[in-house]
């Protein structure tokens, strides 16, 4: 049975926190609210995670999860960061932002078997995921809550609760939050290149 646990927006309880971090750490997908709506998330190695977020949102395995990560340490140990690429990053997180980058070596192993040349990564300013990201440990896979059956404003919590609390196996429920999407900056090639505005608009010096 899913469980929904009410926290605080600001200062999450500890408590249900750590049951979410339990849940992931056990293989399970949750959903959690963000600074660009409530997204599903799991652990880089959670396979049948994945594969539930892939049935559940009609996706083909060669669809690009985001990384939600809580330093910019995190997203280094991802990819290939560049001085220029680091200090981009630096100026604009936290914030809804996903930053494509080139794929680094070290990829964790559910990475590498993707054969990924290219990385999206975000830092949340997101009080709850970013007490669950310190609690896990950890980067996590994520992506929108968008169910193609069944669409939902997937930033007003109700809502999210009633369309999407059957699906996975715990949801943090901290109210409405802001509405996503991100914005997408490409950091790949040798200008940085805005590929989507979201509903923060992003302006590049």
């Amino acid at each position: 049975m899913s469980s929904r646990l009410e926290v605080h927006p600001v200062n999450p309880q500890p408590r249900a926190l750590h049951q979410a971090a339990r849940c992931i750490a056990d293989g399970g997908l949750i959903v959690a609210p963000t600074d660009a709506g409530y997204s599903f998330m799991w652990g880089i190695e959670a396979l049948d995670a994945e594969h539930r977020v892939l049935r559940l949102r009609a996706l083909d395995t060669r669809h690009p999860f985001t990384v939600l990560c809580s330093t910019i340490s995190q997203i280094g140990s991802l990819s290939k960061l560049d001085d220029r690429a680091f200090r981009i990053i630096k100026s604009l997180t936290p914030g809804p932002i996903t930053f494509i980058l080139p794929a680094g070596a070290d990829l964790p192993r559910r990475l590498k078997q993707t054969k990924r040349r290219a990385i999206g990564c975000r830092i949340p300013d997101n009080a709850v995921t970013r007490v669950l990201l310190d609690t896990v440990g950890s980067p996590l896979l994520t992506t929108s809550l968008v169910l193609p059956d069944e669409p939902l404003d997937n930033h007003e919590a109700e809502a999210v609760a009633e369309g999407s609390l059957r699906h996975v196996d715990l949801m943090l429920d901290a109210g409405d939050c802001q509405p996503g999407p991100t914005s997408v900056l490409d950091l790949t090639g040798d200008e940085p290149m805005i590929t989507r505005q979201g509903f923060v608009e992003l302006e590049l010096d």
